[in-house]
């Protein structure tokens, strides 16, 4: 005897459309029109699917699927939604669906979603599925995409989010990474508790040291009394390690103590704390490749990597690029007391022909900037003059145009464009030289050496951080 499937959707395509695709894949099929008469379907005839939409009258899918959870904890749902936000994602996947499908889902997809579940199914009698608790949502701001790339994300974060795995995300400077982050810890059963967060690569080694673990007082001068550090701080919470690639190889070997052990001594201490943190860590690196050259200790690479996500570049998902856009927009503009601008369609088009090295950050941070300075409308000009020291940003073809017309050599409209790239880095990375040199893959004294070459040494547009420089 087949397979029996529910579809529930109160439009009548969508349920004609997904019952003859299930049908010519052999299965027996039900349909309701809301989730009140899903579930009385689901109490008759017990189906071994359910393939529900969210949004309906009398009683919508999630309200249906709690109720599912309680009565058929191991009967697997479906749900199908034309808002493929992160709200809504990993609400989906925490109150205990399968898996959801964005509308309009194509044919291919479905059938390849119902597959996994037949697979599940058949596997059942040798594997019991894991029952997901249902719970509440509480995200401490938006990630924005509907970008296959991030919808697939946001299922990971549903569910992983309510287990204590370390976790460790990888992406691009400018990605998305700290918010992913706080996604999880919001969306745990730690979220009473505090999310903490220190940057691997901001500090030097002593000072990590100390900002983790803390220290004694009269631990060695200057240290006039007992403080706590970042573990300490986070007990029972999250501690978020980001740009972990950057932790010295000396204190790799103390953090790995305390990921197995959940235990340290403060420096100058002898008591052992004991402590219980939920670690998420992040890198702009390649830690495999550290840990083949030996600046990065396998055991703890290992241990960081239980769960590893991987956020994607913008240039990845430049589908997301308006609504970014529209969301960044509307922020800045209550953000600074401003009318919320109209975007023109060519500004629009070249925001999203731009392949933002920098990411949702540099994204961000130009919106901001042009919000401020617009009066009713965005078009493409006001983000040329945003960014007027390199006009390539946004009229590429402007660029090259006019180096071509100066008639200058080969090695003269190379050295053109190698100063642009420096500009832009440098400036993204404001004016830090040690972060600079990393982006492009350069040693400090190269980058020195084309610095001082294209006369870049002494200009303000990098906006300086010297403390910053020094202890990269």
């Amino acid at each position: 005897m087949g397979r029996k499937i529910l579809i529930v959707d109160d439009e009548v395509s969508v349920r004609q459309l997904l019952m003859e695709i299930v049908r010519k894949e052999g299965f027996i099929v039900e349909t309701a029109e809301n989730g009140q008469e899903a579930l009385n379907k689901m109490r008759q005839n017990s189906p071994d699917l359910v393939i529900m939409d969210i949004r309906m009258p009398v009683m919508s899918g999630l309200e249906a699927l709690d109720i599912i959870r309680a009565e058929k904890p191991n009967l697997l749902v479906i749900l199908l939604t034309a808002y493929g936000t992160v709200d809504t994602a990993v609400e989906a996947m925490q109150r205990g669906a399968f898996d959801y499908l964005v509308k309009p889902a194509n044919i291919g997809e479905i059938r390849a979603t119902i597959n996994r579940v037949m697979t599940m199914l058949n596997l059942r009698d040798e594997v019991d599925p894991v029952n997901l608790e249902p719970g509440g949502i509480q995200i401490p701001d938006k990630i924005i995409g509907r970008s296959a790339t991030m919808q697939n994300l946001y299922k990971i974060v549903g569910k992983i989010a309510k287990s204590s795995a370390t976790v460790l995300i990888t992406g691009e400077s400018g990605s998305g990474k700290e918010l992913i982050a706080k996604t999880i810890h919001a969306n745990s059963t730690r979220t009473e508790r505090p999310f903490v967060s220190i940057n691997c690569g901001a500090l030097p080694e002593t000072l990590i040291e100390n900002e983790l673990f803390g220290h004694e007082k009269g631990a060695f001068t200057g240290a006039g009394s007992l403080q706590l550090g970042r573990f300490e701080l986070a007990d029972g919470g999250t501690l978020f390690l980001d740009e972990i690639g950057d932790l010295p190889f000396s204190l790799q070997s103390k953090l790995l103590r305390v990921l197995q052990e959940n235990e340290f001594e403060r420096i100058g201490g002898a008591k052992t704390i004991k402590v219980d943190v939920r670690v998420i860590a992040a890198t702009n690196r390649n830690l495999a490749e550290m840990v083949k050259e030996k600046t990065f200790r396998s055991d703890l690479f290992y241990r960081l990597n239980v769960v590893p996500l991987r956020v994607p570049p913008l240039r990845e998902r430049k589908e997301d690029i308006p609504l970014l856009v529209e969301h960044f927009v509307k922020k800045y503009a209550k953000k600074h007391h401003c009318l919320v601008p109209l975007v023109t369609p060519a500004a629009l088009r070249a925001l999203t022909e731009y392949e933002w090295p920098g990411n949702v950050r540099e994204l961000a941070n130009l919106l901001e900037r042009t919000v401020v300075l617009a009066q009713g409308v965005l078009d493409i000009d006001d983000f040329s003059f945003n960014l007027s020291w390199v006009d390539d940003y946004i009229h590429p073809n402007n660029f090259i145009t006019e180096i071509l017309n100066n008639n200058d050599s080969l090695k003269d409209m190379l050295a053109a464009v190698e100063r642009i790239i420096l500009v832009k880095v440098m400036s993204e990375q404001k004016g830090n030289r040690s972060r600079t040199a990393q982006r492009l893959k350069v040693s400090r004294r190269t980058l020195l050496y084309k610095l001082q070459e294209h006369r870049l040494t002494d200009t303000n547009i990098f906006q300086y951080h010297q403390n910053d420089d020094e202890i990269s």
